[in-house]
């Protein structure tokens, strides 16, 4: 217990506004549990693509999980309207698919995505990815 607890004295807390785009009640559940651990850490949610395009504008995500199959307008098609403040480096965005890699994947990744993780996601590695999101040095 000692060594975890000077490990996390070591490591920054993890501080920043995650916004998590996505339809499945579940899947919300699942990640909002996850980041309940990690109190430095608010979780926007939005249950389709056009409600996150919105909260993508007015909340100002440091780092957007998004499902690539929402029941509105796909993930790359939201990808495409965050095109300008993901180039800007203003918003990071991360893909989540239950699918290999595939061409909406691949494209979205072109526009500027951040990065893609499979579903069902692995703890590890969603713990791994807010750190590198949440803690980044602005270029």
């Amino acid at each position: 217990m000692a060594v975890d607890d000077a490990r996390a004295a070591e490591e920054p807390e993890l501080r920043g506004k995650v916004l998590y785009i996505e339809d499945n009640p579940i899947n919300m559940d699942l990640i909002e549990t996850a980041l309940s651990m990690y109190p430095g850490i608010t979780l926007v949610k939005a249950h389709n693509g056009m409600e996150g395009i919105r909260l993508a504008r007015s909340e100002k995500p440091d780092f957007v999980l998004l499902d690539m199959h929402l029941p509105d307008i796909g993930g790359l098609e939201v990808v495409r309207a965050l095109n300008e403040e993901i180039a800007t480096g203003k918003l990071r965005v991360t893909l989540l698919t239950a699918d290999t890699l595939s061409m909406d994947i691949v494209k979205a990744m072109s526009l500027g995505a951040y990065d893609y993780w499979l579903k069902p996601l692995n703890m590890n590695k969603l713990e791994a990815g807010l750190k590198r999101a949440l803690t980044r040095k602005d270029e």
